[in-house]
């Protein structure tokens, strides 16, 4: 479960970019090559961005796992691998081991 000020923190940000992306429509139609539409499309690619990078910044430094990680390539589950082989056992794949 996600504490309040994580819940209001997802809430305020969702507003900022729903806010942007309303200003970048308003000024598309009022003065499509304005300055102030060009300022709204930046902040509109630039503001997710820099929240991503946020995120995954203080994941880093906290040794917590966010939402931003990278999971390329990765199995979806978090248990850790069994590097142990012994004798009677036969790894089939990752995480999967069975008896002889």
């Amino acid at each position: 479960m996600y504490s309040k000020k994580q819940r209001t923190a997802a809430m305020v940000g969702i507003l900022l970019i729903l806010c942007l992306i309303a200003g970048l429509v308003i000024s598309a139609f009022l003065n499509p090559g304005g300055q102030v539409f060009y300022a709204f499309l930046f902040c509109s690619i630039a503001c997710p961005i820099l929240l991503w990078i946020y995120i995954w910044l203080f994941g880093k430094l906290t040794g917590k796992k966010t939402m931003a990680d990278f999971h390329l390539g990765s199995a979806t589950n978090d248990q850790p691998e069994n590097t142990e082989n012994s004798e009677d056992t036969v790894t089939i794949s990752k995480n999967r081991h069975f008896k002889k």
